[in-house]
């Protein structure tokens, strides 16, 4: 995208961190951002920006380790932390219910997105408790998603994606083009 934040590009009016945060805030008790770089560039939320711990930009497992580590640090009293991708301009707003709702039936230890039979693995419900494994993961060099989740029991919540898949995300202008032409049809 040209070096520019995916997350502020303007979908249907607002930017795509904004309609992450406003499907997300009322399915969470809390939100943070994780970006590396200059946080300031987030200011206007309000939210706490938390970089990576894992040195050399390690990829969604590291932001992801920088979640647990956070909640685990600032709100003890949480038990789960749910990751999404700042690039997902129409996450459902049941999101955080339905991946608790399939965890819990599969007696599972992550759940994750899928829609329409593609599994969405950095969309997933991740156990405070799993910080101390994934840190010792990093370590060894894990970087994808899938690897580190398919070392557990796992969960799917599966959406439709009919009229629009709800974990299209934005990579290019082309993207965000079709995502404009989304939120319109839909009006979303």
């Amino acid at each position: 995208m040209g070096g520019n934040d995916k997350m502020a590009i303007r979908i249907g009016g607002m930017s795509i961190l904004e309609r992450v945060l406003q499907r997300l805030r009322p399915q969470c008790a809390r939100l943070i951002i994780n970006a590396n770089g200059d946080p300031a560039r987030f200011t206007a939320t309000a939210l706490p920006v938390v970089a990576d711990s894992v040195p050399g930009f390690a990829g969604p497992l590291a932001g992801i380790l920088a979640g647990l580590d956070w909640a685990a640090n600032n709100a003890p009293d949480i038990a789960w932390v749910v990751s999404v991708p700042g690039d997902c301009p129409f996450l459902p707003h049941d999101l955080v219910a339905r991946l608790h709702r399939a965890r819990d039936a599969a007696d599972a230890t992550v759940a994750a997105a899928c829609s329409a039979g593609r599994a969405h693995p950095a969309v997933a419900l991740w156990p405070i408790a799993l910080r101390d494994d994934l840190r010792h993961a990093l370590a060894a060099g894990l970087r994808r998603v899938r690897d580190f989740s398919a070392r557990y029991q796992g969960a799917d919540a599966d959406w439709p994606d009919a009229p629009l898949d709800p974990f299209f995300n934005v990579n290019t202008p082309e993207d965000a083009a079709a995502a404009t032409r989304m939120a319109a049809m839909v009006g979303a």
